[in-house]
């Protein structure tokens, strides 16, 4: 650690991911304890740490990019809502141009940039809301469980199609999240993976990998 990173990221360990054995994380042991921990440290109230587990759907997206390498090699990759780095990681060991991780919350990119140490790749971060944009010169845009929650689902669908207007295109990893707009995406691959992610994927034993219709 450098010092420069958010507190709290010394409790973290150093672990491997289940289903993407290639890649480790700094993850927390419980991601609520850590939560709580950091709360009362800080006496005020802080953003749940998303970042702190790896998801289902970001392991899926992350397995079928490392499977499938031709999608990523030698271009410019854009990883939405990176939270822990796994599928940002994924793209660069894959053979990425560029990879630019983004989140909204300080503690998922301090988070990335020592998970893409121990990894050994580099990563441009930024922490700006990008979901009103068309995500800039990225070629291809990755989402892993970005459909979680209705409003972050209402902005990430528009985003995703403004990013397919300009010529790019857009990966999604989801694991069955209810605000998943099925209807407007097509199937790529399926993974089955009982029991990997977080304690609420528990009874979301598949990851599809989508991709926006046009």
């Amino acid at each position: 650690m450098s010092g420069t990173e958010p507190p709290g990221l010394d409790r973290l360990r150093l672990t491997g991911t289940p289903f993407v054995p290639e890649v480790r994380l700094h993850l927390a042991e419980d991601a609520i304890v850590w939560w709580a921990r950091m709360e009362a440290e800080a006496g005020e109230g802080l953003a749940p740490p998303f970042w702190a587990s790896a998801w289902a759907g970001g392991q899926g997206l992350a397995r079928y990019v490392l499977d499938h390498p031709r999608v990523v090699a030698g271009r410019r990759v854009l990883d939405l809502a990176t939270g822990s780095g796994l599928v940002a990681i994924a793209a660069a060991l894959a053979g990425a141009a560029t990879v630019t991780a983004n989140d909204v919350d300080p503690y998922a990119l301090a988070a990335t940039t020592l998970n893409a140490e121990v990894n050994g790749v580099t990563l441009l971060a930024t922490g700006a809301d990008l979901l009103d944009s068309d995500g800039g010169d990225a070629e291809l845009v990755l989402a892993g469980d970005v459909f979680y929650h209705r409003a972050m689902a209402a902005r990430v669908l528009p985003f995703l199609h403004r990013v397919l207007a300009r010529g790019g295109r857009a990966l999604i990893g989801d694991p069955g999240r209810p605000f998943l707009p099925r209807d407007q995406l097509r199937l790529l691959a399926s993974y089955e993976i009982p029991g990997v992610g977080t304690l609420e994927d528990a009874e979301l034993p598949r990851v599809d990998i989508l991709e926006p219709l046009p």
